[in-house]
């Protein structure tokens, strides 16, 4: 298999992960278990996934001159993922999410972006530079947990290399929608859809013509992530809805991430956007049955498995 480069901008955080025994919400103090300190962050994990499935897997972007940054980088740069190109914010705390995630699985993050949103204007032409210089066959995925100036200046880089870039349009109103055309893919998740949109997406048939307006609007793959783990998947062919499957969520962390991530690789590898949508859910699938995000994603056998029965399984909308 030939070795292909993923380049991972956008967020990159210190986790701390507790289990609750009651959703959030309540006033009451809650006490809580199984503590654990992870690396976590949109970009992170994405890169996490690119070493994980093989390939050369670079990250971009930004932590603190903290104690905190070896926990957000140790575990990537111990899984292979090249960190040299992280930037460190003089003065600034690395990124910090404190999760919480009760017994039905679905988790609640509070997110202190810190160092993500620290970015001079030596940091961004560094960063452009290494996009630049990217010679192999390559797939830039971003997240605007980071400024927006931040990715605009990547896609504007990856355009000029002929790089295809993959958003996961965290923060909405952060996008700047004369970039769309300049996207090959774009995965926002259902609440992230109707903010692009404008609008409710409470029926499968809305989320469709969701997909379908987003994808007129410029990136040539969109991908409406599902909060049951099924995404609906919209390309100039067709519109198609891949359900989730029979799966028993134990921590919703970073399954969002894992979907975008191994998309990238398959789509990077190839693949046609059905199977690399398909290859999507199946990660975010089995994302959800161990506790933490990187320590439960799952390799590329699993995935390849899991996505045939999940691609027999699909829609193809009317219309």
């Amino acid at each position: 298999m030939q070795r292909l480069t993923l380049l991972s901008l956008g967020s990159i955080n210190a986790d701390f992960q507790v289990r609750v025994d009651e959703p959030a919400g309540s006033r009451e103090t809650q006490l809580a278990h199984d503590l654990c300190r992870l690396s976590g962050g949109k970009a992170s994990n994405t890169a996490f996934i690119g070493a994980r499935f093989g390939h050369r897997s670079l990250l971009l972007g930004r932590v603190g001159d903290d104690e905190l940054a070896e926990q957000a980088l140790a575990p990537l740069r111990q899984a292979g993922v090249e960190v040299c190109h992280v930037g460190r914010a003089a003065g600034q705390s690395t990124g910090v999410s404190m999760i919480m995630v009760p017994p039905d699985a679905k988790k609640n993050i509070v997110l202190a972006t810190n160092a993500n949103d620290c970015w001079d204007e030596a940091a961004i032409d560094a960063m452009v530079a290494v996009i630049d210089g990217c010679e192999t066959p390559a797939c830039l995925v971003l997240d605007y947990e980071v400024p927006a100036r931040v990715v605009n200046k990547a896609l504007e880089a990856a355009a000029r290399k002929d790089i295809p870039a993959v958003l996961d349009p965290s923060f909405p109103d952060r996008v700047d929608e004369g970039l769309l055309p300049k996207l090959h893919a774009i995965t926002p998740n259902v609440s992230e859809a109707e903010g692009l949109v404008g609008h409710s997406l409470d029926s499968m048939d809305k989320l469709a013509d969701a997909a379908r307006q987003l994808q007129r609007d410029g990136p040539g793959i969109v991908c409406i992530k599902l909060g049951d783990g099924g995404c609906v998947l919209a390309t100039t062919d067709q519109t198609l809805h891949i359900p989730p499957g029979d799966v028993e969520p134990v921590d919703t962390t970073g399954a969002g991430d894992a979907f975008t991530g191994v998309f990238a690789v398959a789509m990077l590898e190839g693949l046609e956007p059905r199977e690399a949508a398909a290859w999507g859910v199946a990660a975010a699938n089995l994302a959800v049955t161990g506790y933490g995000s990187q320590p439960a994603y799952p390799d590329r056998q699993q995935v390849v498995d899991l996505a045939q029965t999940l691609l027999d399984k699909a829609r193809v909308f009317d219309g």
